[in-house]
């Protein structure tokens, strides 16, 4: 066995080298002057709810009200970020951009498909459907959206690893495109499409062709298949819509017909995008519009599937349902398949239901792919669903936006919570967004800080999917306010004017951290803030970060400046019988998603120290909690690898996706056991 004071020694040289390389970079001081939490135990107080618009305003005065609203501060309440790199010599840019701003987006509900919550045991989720005769939830969605990408739906996934994509399938060609600028020297009105599409995209505000609009149109509109890859957030939904839909217009394809246009999507907020996208190019063609997904009455999908719905927005569990028992739905004509997220859509275990799809699906059909990595699940689709694909690429020079000022503050376990209540306090006139690894841990921290008046709303795989609906919206209408979220929110999602993302918990990998950070400074000029907690033994991630081309900086604070609430937040804890159970969840949660972490190298739950995470949750020390921390993978990771080979997954503490609150006597009469 290796001698404690040898591995003590090699540990210390390790943090020095990690200090010595932080030190070489810089840091920069974190402001966190703000107001202190009285003393004592506060008292609950009712929520405000977040500024909604006019029900008289259109879509577009509203997103004509987010995209003129003035330029956030440079130092942004207290963090001293550097410049950005493009100077003053921006803003006239910035400002035509949000002069030919479009309507966004913005999304519904329900996390993925199947939400992978990083050991927090999500469930599955799929959603509802929607077509043109449908105008309750598609009015809200119009009225909360405004977008400056020049489209609703956020990339298929992107940044870092874009560029290291690899072309699969049989190729008959291959474009990559050095971005070195948003937007191309094409416009749409000058592709060759029919004088509607080119009326709904002129009332939508679109001129321009991004890049990646740009390259994949045209192929899409000569009938090849497509394999593209790029930047989140760089308007591929009009990339694949607008071919799609010219091709069922000009073959005349009629609601008779069934489905012309199937588009599959890995989540809920992904695939509502998509839809609202797809429902205002439709608006002047003779063509019937739907969404598929978990979460609403399946019985009425059913009769809109059987009356015909040309173009359908879905998500591969639910598709997949109403392929096998639907009677009445005819896609036997199908004309285009699009998989958008593909690698998304694989990560969270739907490997074999997209098999299904596909060998369900006709053979002669045009079929388009977009996927931010090439793994090798996503080659074996591909080689499966495209024949002689175009491989297009728009390569970026570093992973995220430049409109992106990121950086990173080491603090200890016992500090974390601490410093997110003076941050949050000292952003309350700002729009943030807060990722936490755990369902339960942001249903705790949501609870903790609306009880100690400070507001938050929150988004969650275990939440209502009315519920999110709703905290969506609201959020995205708001000009300020605080949304907690686990990575159900991480993917697609194109939320208007998002000042700060904030990751309280350290992501899986550099591409979902990629993708985190790609909620802020969407679109052409788009500007916005990035801060990453790490502790101390976590600081090995910043070496995955810079290889995978993420610039950060790491911030200091000044430790007088942090409110020390911390005997208040326990003796409220302590007393408090929701917010101790609430707490008690987050806690073992936590736990559960931090033992199931890829990178075990950095992120090893052996070596933290529990006392001190405990007091983050609230705890003088740590509660027991039945969880096996020796877990290597949570269920939906498993399942998602095939690594149950057909058996039942068996577990001591019987915690499982549908039972995230562990084993229950049959004599326990309460709704929860612990």
């Amino acid at each position: 066995m290796e001698d404690p004071t040898a591995k003590a020694k090699k540990k210390l040289e390790r943090l020095l080298k990690l200090r010595q390389l932080r030190s070489q970079q810089g840091s920069h001081d974190l402001d966190l002057d703000g107001p202190s939490w009285t003393d004592g135990v506060p008292k609950a107080t009712k929520r405000s709810q977040p500024a909604v618009p006019d029900e008289h305003e259109s879509a577009w005065v509203v997103a004509k009200k987010q995209r003129t609203a003035d330029e956030d501060d440079d130092a942004m309440n207290g963090l001293a970020f550097p410049s950005p790199s493009a100077g003053d010599a921006a803003e006239p840019r910035r400002k035509k951009v949000r002069q030919r701003s479009k309507k966004q987006q913005h999304v519904t509900t329900e996390a993925q498909d199947q939400v992978v919550e990083q050991g927090g045991g999500e469930e599955a989720d799929e959603g509802a459907m929607q077509d043109g005769t449908d105008e309750d939830q598609s009015a809200a969605a119009a009225s909360a959206v405004a977008n400056g990408t020049g489209e609703a739906a956020a990339a298929a996934g992107g940044g870092a690893d874009a560029p290291s994509c690899g072309a699969t399938g049989d190729q008959s060609g291959t474009t990559t495109t050095m971005s070195g600028g948003f937007f191309s020297d094409m416009r749409f009105d000058e592709l060759e499409i029919c004088d509607q599409l080119k009326k709904a995209l002129k009332d939508n505000k679109f001129e321009q062709l991004t890049e990646i609009q740009a390259k994949a149109i045209p192929h899409l509109l000569e009938g090849h298949d497509v394999l593209g890859a790029a930047q989140t957030g760089s308007g591929k939904t009009l990339a694949f819509l607008i071919p799609t839909v010219q091709t069922l217009y000009e073959i005349k394809f009629l609601p008779k017909s069934g489905t012309g246009v199937l588009v599959i999507s890995p989540t809920r907020e992904l695939s509502l995008q998509i839809y609202e996208v797809a429902k205002d190019l439709c608006k002047y063609l003779p063509l019937t519009h739907g969404l598929v997904m978990g979460g609403a009455n399946r019985r009425n999908e059913a009769e809109k599937l059987a009356k015909g719905v040309t173009v359908l927005v879905a998500t591969p569990g639910r598709l997949l349902d109403h392929m096998q028992n639907t009677k009445g739905f005819l896609y036997s004509n199908l004309v285009s398949l699009v998989i958008d997220e593909a690698d998304r859509i694989l990560e969270i275990g739907f490997e074999e239901e997209m098999n299904q799809i596909i060998r369900l699906l006709p053979k002669k059909r045009q079929t388009a792919l977009f996927s931010a990595t090439q793994t090798t699940k996503v080659q074996d689709l591909a080689r499966l669903s495209l024949t002689k694909p175009i491989y297009i690429q728009v390569k970026a020079r570093v992973a995220t936006v430049a409109g992106l000022q990121q950086g990173y503050v080491v603090c200890p376990a016992e500090t974390r919570f601490l410093l997110l209540f003076t941050f949050l306090k000292k952003n309350r006139d700002k729009k943030v967004m807060v990722f936490f690894s755990a369902c339960n841990s942001v249903k705790f921290h949501d609870e903790l800080l609306n009880y100690i008046d400070l507001h938050t709303t929150c988004i969650h795989g275990k939440k209502k999917q009315a519920a999110r609906l709703t905290t969506y919206y609201d959020f995205c209408s708001a000009q300020k306010g605080v949304l907690l979220c686990t990575d159900v929110a991480a993917r697609g999602l194109d939320i208007p004017k998002v000042d700060w993302i904030v990751q309280y918990d350290p992501p899986d990998d550099p591409k979902e951290y990629i993708h985190r950070v790609g909620r802020t400074a969407r679109g052409a000029g788009g500007q916005g803030k990035a801060l990453l907690f790490l502790m101390p033994e976590e600081l090995g991630f910043l070496r995955y970060l810079r290889q995978a081309n993420v610039p950060l900086n790491e911030y200091t604070f000044p430790p007088h400046k942090i409110s020390n609430v911390q005997s208040q937040m326990e003796r409220l804890i302590e007393k408090n019988y929701h917010l101790h159970r609430s707490s008690r969840d987050a806690y073992r949660s936590y736990l559960h998603a931090y033992a199931s972490h890829s990178l075990k190298d950095i992120f090893d739950v052996q070596a933290l120290d529990l006392q001190r995470v405990a007091k983050s949750f609230g705890f003088s020390a740590p509660p027991k909690v039945e969880l096996n921390v020796k877990a290597k993978s949570s269920r939906h990771t498993l399942k998602a690898s095939g690594g149950f080979k057909g058996k039942k997954p068996t577990s001591g503490h019987k915690f499982s996706a549908s039972n995230p609150y562990g084993k229950r006597e049959a004599s326990d009469k309460r709704q929860f056991s612990r």
